[in-house]
C-alpha cells in the first residue's frame, strides 16, 4: 500500500519531460540488451516492437489538434517515427544495425534531460517568487 502511494506521488511530481525520459530509458535499455545478445530472437522482436509503438504514439500525439509543440518539432518527431518503423523492419531482416535506433533514442533523451532541467529551474524560480510575495510586509523593510 505505501509503495503504491509513493509511486503515485512520484508520478505526480515528475514533469512530462521526466516521464518521457524514463520511458525512453526503459525502451532504449531493452534495445541495448537485444543488441548485446547479438541474435535476432524474440527479445529483439519485442524490444523493436516496443520502440516502434512508443514512436508511433509520439507521432500520433504530434498529429493531434491542439498539440502545443512547435509545428517544426512535431513534423520532426513524425518523420523520425516513420524512419524508426522502416529501420526496425530492416533490423529484423538483418539489413540494418539496431545501434542506429539506440543512438536516436539517446539523442532524444539528451534533449529531454535538458528540457527537464529547464522546467525544474523555472519551477524553482516560480516557487521563490511566490514565497517572496507571501512574506509579511514587515520582513521586507
Amino acid at each position: 500500500m505505501s509503495y503504491q502511494a509513493y509511486q503515485k506521488a512520484q508520478q505526480s511530481a515528475d514533469s512530462p519531460s521526466q516521464v518521457e525520459y524514463r520511458l525512453f530509458a526503459e525502451v532504449t535499455n531493452a534495445l541495448m540488451k537485444a543488441k548485446d545478445r547479438g541474435i535476432r530472437d524474440k527479445g529483439m522482436v519485442e524490444a523493436l516492437d516496443w520502440n516502434r509503438r512508443m514512436w508511433s504514439v509520439l507521432s500520433s500525439d504530434c498529429g493531434t489538434e491542439g498539440n502545443a509543440l512547435p509545428a517544426q518539432l512535431r513534423a520532426g518527431i513524425i518523420s523520425l517515427s516513420i524512419w524508426v518503423s522502416k529501420h526496425s523492419s530492416a533490423v529484423m531482416r538483418g539489413e540494418e544495425d539496431i545501434e542506429d535506433l539506440i543512438n536516436i533514442n539517446r539523442t532524444i533523451m539528451e534533449g529531454l534531460a535538458d528540457q527537464a532541467k529547464l522546467q525544474q529551474k523555472q519551477q524553482t524560480e516560480q516557487q521563490t517568487a511566490q514565497a517572496d510575495t507571501q512574506k509579511p510586509f514587515d520582513s521586507q523593510l
